[in-house]
C-alpha cells in the first residue's frame, strides 16, 4: 500500500546559528527513517518536516527536536488547518509577531552581550600586564589589580558567550559537531588555561584575549544577526499589505470591522487611497487600481462592475463597493505568502553543496586546531600558550556562518523580489535550473497570440477606401455574436469609425450575410457567398493567396457586381511577444512554439516572430511528447502555458512556468507561476534566475575561499613572515565575512527587471 505524505512547518524557538542547520536536518533523517525530507531556514528559525505519515508524526518529531534542546511550535498552515477565517487571519499575524519578537529578541540578548562585554573589556585591557607595556601605560597595584581581571574577564566569558555555551550544549546533546562546540571550545580552552595560569601555575595568562574574542564575537553576531533580519524581511512587506480594517456595509450604513471578521459574500466599501480589504467582486463603482505590490503591474488597472479586486492592492480613484469572495488561506495574497515561504524552505542544488561544506567543516576545524597546537608546542617547541593561541584562532575562523547564510539570504530575497514582480516561484530547484534552460515553448493561443480573432488586414479594391470596408461591414456585423463578427465590430471601435445604417439585414446561411445600406446591397461573407453571387474573384487571386499562405481567415465585402474589399482575420500577435522572442534570443534562449492551429497559421506565427522552431496541429494530450522529444536532444526545456490545458506538457518539461494565472496562484502542475498575462515576464523570470545564480556563486565562492584560506593562516602558515593571526582579530573576520554575504544578497533589491 503507498504512504501517505504530510509535512509539517516548524517555529524554533532557540537561537540555531547559521551553518549549524544542516548537521541538525541530517541528524533528524538518520534517527527517523520515516522522515523524507528536512528543510531548516536558518533566516526565521523556521523547519520544514515532509515525512511518512502514519509511520511518524508530528509529535515525535517536536519530541526529538526538544531532546535536542530546542523547543518548537506548529507554524503556517498546520496550525490552523480547521480554523475559521477569523482565527486563521489572528494566527497569521500572530505568528508574523511571533517571528519578528523572536528575531528581535535574539538581536536584543546579543546587542546587551555586546555592551556589558565592552563595559567589561576597557577594564581588562588596561589591567592587563601585556597591554600595559605595549601602550607603555603603567596602571598602579592596589592589590587587587587581579583579582578585578579575574572578575571582569570571567563575566565577560561566561554571560557574554552563553549563547554559545546553550548551542553547544544542545549540538553535543544531538551528537553534533558545529559552530557552538568550536566558539565553546576556544572561549572556554583560553579562559581555563588563564584561571590555571593564575592560581595553579606560573604561565602567561589569556584573559585580555579571551574578553576581546568574545566582544568581537557577540558583536559580530549582533551585526549579522540584524543583516539577516533585512534580508528575511523582505517577505514581511507582503504580510502587513492587509489592512487591519474594513468599511462594512450593513443594512445601508458604514461599519468599520476588523478584516479578519470579514465573511464571504459581506459587502465593503473601498474609498480612494484605501487598501483593499480583501479578495472580492466589484458590485458597485468604478475606479482604478494598483495591483503592482501583488502582480507587478506597473500601470493601475481599471476596474468595472462585475470585476474582479485582490487584498492588498491599493483604490487610486473611485470609490467602489465590493462583494467578498475569498477570505483567509483562500486569498491570492495568503496563497502568495505562502508559496514564497515553500520556497524559501526548498533548496537549491547550490544550497546543499553549502551544507555539505558546512557539515564537514567543524570536523575539519577540530582536526586542524588539535593538530596545530601539537605542532607548535610539541613538534616546534614554540611553547603552550602559543600554541594554543592557534588552535584558539583556528577553532574561532573556522565557524561555517559564512556558509550557512551564503545562499538562504539569497533564497529569500530573490524569492520576495519575484513575488513583488508578479512571478511565484514554487520551488528554488526550478529557479536554480532557469538560468541553464536551452529552450522555451510556448504555447501559441493567449501567450504569443491574444486568443482573439482580430482583423490584421483591410485590403482595398476598387473605389472603396479602408474605412469605408469596415464601416459598412461592422455596421452589418454588430448585433451578430459569431467570432468572426466580433473582431470586425472591435476593430471599428479601435479606428473610431461611426457605423452607418443598415436596413433589410439579411442572413445567408453558411454564407455570410447582406443588407441595404447607404446607396445600395451590401454583401459580407465566404468564397462561397462571392460564388453564389457569380462575382469573378481571379484578380484578386493574388492577394488572396498571400492571406491564406499566412493562415488567415478573408472575409469579402462587395456588392452585387463586384468585390470592394477584402477583411482578413487572425488570433493577432501581440505587441509584447516580438519583445518576448528578441530578449530571450539575445540571452541564448531558443524559442520554441506548440499549438493546435495548422501548419499555415503556425507558419506564419513562427516566421513572424522568428521563432527557431514550431509543432503545427498538436492535440492537448500530444505537447508532453513534443517537449520529451526536445529534452531528447540534449537540451533543458522551460513549457509556457496556462496551467490546466498544459498541464501534461508542464510537467514533463524542466521548468514548467504557468503565465496568466491572476489571481488563482495555485497552480499544481507548475514550478513557477505568472501572475499576469505577459509574455515578457519570461525573459524578466531568465534574467532574475541568472542574478540570482550569480549571487550564489559568490557567496558560495566567498564562502569557501575565506575558509579555505583563513585556516592555513589562522594555523602559522604565515608564521615565518611574523604574521600571526590572533583570536579576537578571527572572530572579527569571521563575522566580516558572514556579514558580506548577506550585504552581497541584499544587492539583488536594487537588480532592475
Amino acid at each position: 500500500m503507498e504512504k501517505s505524505i504530510d509535512t509539517v512547518d516548524l517555529l524554533i524557538e532557540e537561537y540555531m546559528s547559521p551553518g549549524c542547520h544542516c548537521n541538525l536536518e541530517e541528524k533528524l533523517k538518520k534517527e527517523n527513517p520515516h522522515i523524507i525530507e528536512v528543510n531548516i531556514n536558518p533566516m526565521d528559525n523556521t523547519m520544514k518536516v515532509t515525512f511518512h505519515q502514519g509511520m511518524t508524526s508530528k509529535k515525535e518529531i517536536i519530541e526529538w527536536m526538544k531532546k535536542c534542546g530546542y523547543d518548537c511550535s506548529v507554524a503556517k498552515k498546520d496550525a490552523h488547518e480547521e480554523m475559521e477565517h477569523k482565527e486563521h487571519v489572528k494566527h497569521k499575524k500572530m505568528k508574523h509577531e511571533e517571528h519578528k519578537n523572536h528575531h528581535a529578541m535574539m538581536v536584543k540578548e546579543f546587542r546587551a552581550k555586546t555592551i556589558i562585554s565592552l563595559v567589561f573589556t576597557i577594564p581588562v585591557l588596561f589591567l592587563s600586564p601585556t597591554i600595559q607595556e605595549w601602550i607603555g601605560l603603567t596602571v598602579p597595584d592596589f592589590g587587587f589589580n587581579v583579582a578585578l581581571l579575574v572578575i571582569f574577564s570571567s563575566l565577560i566569558a561566561v554571560y557574554g558567550a552563553s549563547p554559545f555555551y546553550r548551542g553547544a550544549v544542545r549540538s553535543l546533546r544531538s551528537k553534533i559537531l558545529d559552530m557552538n562546540v568550536l566558539v565553546s571550545l576556544a572561549v572556554g580552552s583560553g579562559y581555563l588555561y588563564s584561571l590555571g595560569a593564575t592560581f595553579l601555575f606560573q604561565a602567561m595568562d589569556f584573559y585580555w584575549e579571551i574578553s576581546t574574542l568574545v566582544l568581537f564575537l557577540v558583536f559580530g553576531h549582533w551585526m549579522e544577526m540584524r543583516a539577516v533580519m533585512g534580508a528575511s524581511g523582505a517577505l514581511n512587506e507582503l504580510v502587513k499589505l492587509i489592512p487591519p480594517k474594513a468599511n462594512l456595509v450593513k443594512e445601508g450604513s458604514i461599519v468599520e470591522v476588523d478584516t479578519a471578521d470579514l465573511k464571504v459574500s459581506d459587502v465593503i466599501l473601498i474609498r480612494p487611497g484605501e487598501k483593499v480589504a480583501i479578495d472580492g467582486i466589484v458590485v458597485e463603482g468604478e475606479t482604478s487600481i494598483n495591483e503592482s505590490m501583488v502582480t507587478g503591474e506597473s500601470k493601475p488597472v481599471s476596474k468595472k462592475i462585475s470585476d474582479k479586486v485582490i487584498g492588498g492592492t491599493i483604490n487610486e480613484s473611485g470609490s467602489i463597493k465590493i462583494k467578498v469572495e475569498k477570505t483567509g488561506k483562500d486569498t491570492a495574497l495568503a496563497q502568495i505568502i505562502e508559496l514564497v515561504k515553500n520556497a524559501q524552505a526548498s533548496k537549491p542544488k547550490t544550497q546543499k553543496l553549502a551544507d555539505k561544506a558546512a557539515h564537514y567543516l567543524t570536523l575539519t576545524a577540530i582536526i586542524v586546531g588539535v593538530l596545530t597546537f601539537i605542532y607548535w608546542a610539541v613538534i616546534v617547541g614554540a611553547g603552550i600558550v602559543f600554541a594554543l593561541t592557534l588552535m584558539i584562532t583556528v577553532f574561532v575562523i573556522a565557524c561555517p556562518h559564512a556558509l550557512g547564510l551564503a545562499i538562504p539570504t539569497v533564497t529569500s530575497i530573490s524569492t520576495t523580489l519575484a513575488a513583488k514582480n508578479g512571478m511565484l516561484i514554487k520551488d528554488m530547484v526550478a529557479m536554480e535550473i532557469a538560468k541553464n534552460i536551452d529552450f522555451i515553448v510556448f504555447d501559441k493561443t493567449g501567450t504569443l497570440t491574444k486568443g482573439e480573432f482580430g482583423v490584421s488586414d483591410l485590403v482595398s479594391l476598387n473605389d472603396w477606401k479602408e474605412d469605408e470596408i469596415l464601416r459598412k461591414s461592422a455596421a452589418m456585423e454588430v448585433n451578430s455574436e459569431h467570432v468572426i463578427a466580433k473582431g470586425i465590430v472591435k476593430k471599428a471601435k479601435e479606428n473610431n469609425v461611426s457605423l452607418s445604417n443598415v436596413q433589410k439585414f439579411e442572413a445567408i446561411p453558411g454564407k455570410g450575410a447582406s443588407a441595404n445600406i447607404e446607396e445600395g446591397k451590401i454583401y459580407v461573407g465566404n468564397k462561397a457567398l462571392m460564388d453564389f453571387l457569380k462575382l469573378d474573384t481571379e484578380k484578386i487571386k493574388r492577394q488572396l493567396e498571400k492571406l491564406s499562405s499566412q493562415g488567415k481567415t478573408v472575409v469579402y465585402v462587395a456588392t452585387d457586381k463586384e468585390v470592394k474589399g477584402l477583411i482578413a482575420l487572425s488570433d493577432i500577435i501581440r505587441e509584447e511577444s516580438y519583445e518576448t522572442v528578441k530578449a530571450l534570443k539575445n540571452i541564448g534562449v531558443k524559442v520554441a512554439m506548440l499549438t493546435g492551429d495548422n501548419k499555415l497559421t503556425a507558419k506564419y506565427v513562427a516566421d513572424e516572430l522568428g521563432l527557431d522552431t514550431y509543432f503545427a496541429e498538436v492535440l492537448p494530450g500530444d505537447k508532453s511528447s513534443k517537449v520529451k522529444e526536445l529534452q531528447q536532444n540534449g537540451g533543458k526545456v522551460a513549457m509556457v502555458g496556462d496551467g490546466v490545458n498544459d498541464a501534461p506538457a508542464l510537467t514533463q518539461a524542466d521548468v514548467g512556468i504557468a503565465i496568466g494565472a491572476g489571481t488563482d496562484v495555485a497552480v499544481e502542475s507548475a514550478d513557477i507561476v505568472l501572475v499576469k498575462n505577459d509574455p515578457r515576464d519570461i525573459a524578466k523570470l531568465i534574467r532574475l534566475s541568472n542574478k540570482t545564480m550569480s549571487k550564489m556563486k559568490q557567496n558560495l565562492f566567498w564562502a569557501t575561499a575565506y575558509n579555505a584560506a583563513a585556516i592555513p593562516i589562522a594555523a602559522g602558515l604565515l608564521f615565518p613572515f611574523g604574521i600571526v593571526l590572533k583570536p579576537e582579530w578571527a572572530a572579527l573576520i569571521m563575522a566580516a565575512s558572514s556579514i558580506i554575504v548577506v550585504t552581497n544578497a541584499l544587492l539583488l533589491k536594487k537588480v532592475k527587471l
